[in-house]
């Protein structure tokens, strides 16, 4: 699955779709900014995993600061089982630089 970028992440928020995103970052990088998704620093991901088994064909978005380490969530996340994680391209810095903090 192609990996997302913050245009149409923003777009689809925009219109309330109904998204599981994954903030992979540390709680205080999301507590010094985020864009809604639900907080699993990714060293806790692995123990985390078990509430989305059920979604497992399911879009699932993953994000952190750069794009580094939620690819490294996406990677994991597919050698899960899970067949369909987007990675957000350039992740937060990404999205700051598009429509700021």
């Amino acid at each position: 699955m192609p990996d997302i970028t913050v245009e149409e992440l923003k777009e689809r928020k925009d219109k309330n779709e109904d998204l599981i995103v994954i903030d992979v970052r540390e709680e205080w990088e999301h507590d010094e900014f985020n864009i809604g998704g639900k907080l699993i620093p990714l060293a806790t991901l692995p123990g985390s995993l078990s509430e989305y088994a059920d979604n497992k064909n399911g879009e699932i978005i993953v994000h952190c600061k750069s794009g580094k380490r939620s690819a490294n969530a996406q990677a994991y996340m597919m050698q899960q089982g899970f067949t369909n994680v987007r990675n957000l391209v350039g992740g937060i810095e990404a999205w700051k630089a598009k429509y700021g903090s």
